[in-house]
């Protein structure tokens, strides 16, 4: 058990009968009545986020986690195959699961969020940024750099991004799969 006090961004909560991350919180203590934390949680089944107030000293369960992790081997039918990097263990995950599986890659390392209590995996979290080569982009015209001007470019998972008029096929890109946007050209 925790109490309001006890709140910090990250913390898994049981909440409703749920998993719940604290996105944010925010002690407020107005003029008049009792103070409050204002939160932000987000399912972490579902992945949607909720506006929630606490009353000031209100008790939670707090949800053990533990973060593993894994590497990423192949798709099918099924779902995802992952192999965790200490023991080898094949695990299989559902795509539901993933928080952005359009940018896997065979080979690339990822962080399984686990229930300690279950040993069940609650989500497939990818790294802060992952670097993929483009396939396919339209070229970019001459002359027309002035403005902040972007273009649609097939990147190796086959998923499309918009990125700036220099960049070619062939190029390799930073991305930052949370919200699926071109950071930089990747350094060699």
């Amino acid at each position: 058990m925790a109490s309001t006090a006890d709140f910090r961004n990250g913390m898994v909560i049981e909440f409703n009968d749920d998993l719940y991350t604290i996105v944010h919180f925010q002690h407020v203590k107005p003029g008049k009545g009792p103070a409050f934390v204002r939160t932000k949680l987000r399912n972490i089944k579902t992945g949607r986020v909720i506006d929630n107030t606490f009353s000031s000293g209100t008790k939670v369960n707090l949800a053990r986690v533990e973060r593993h992790p894994y590497q990423y081997l192949y798709k099918d039918d099924m779902g995802y195959y992952f192999m965790h990097t200490e023991t080898y263990d094949q695990i299989h995950v559902a795509e539901e699961l993933i928080d952005t599986p359009e940018f896997l890659k065979e080979g690339q390392n990822v962080e399984a969020v686990v229930h300690a209590d279950t040993e069940t995996i609650l989500s497939v979290e990818l790294p802060q940024f992952v670097i993929m080569e483009v396939t396919y982009s339209e070229p970019g015209l001459r002359g027309d750099t002035a403005t902040n001007t972007l273009k649609p470019a097939k990147i190796e998972t086959g998923s499309t991004i918009m990125v700036p008029l220099f960049i070619n096929p062939g190029d390799k890109i930073k991305i930052d799969p949370r919200n699926r946007t071109y950071i930089e050209r990747a350094k060699s």
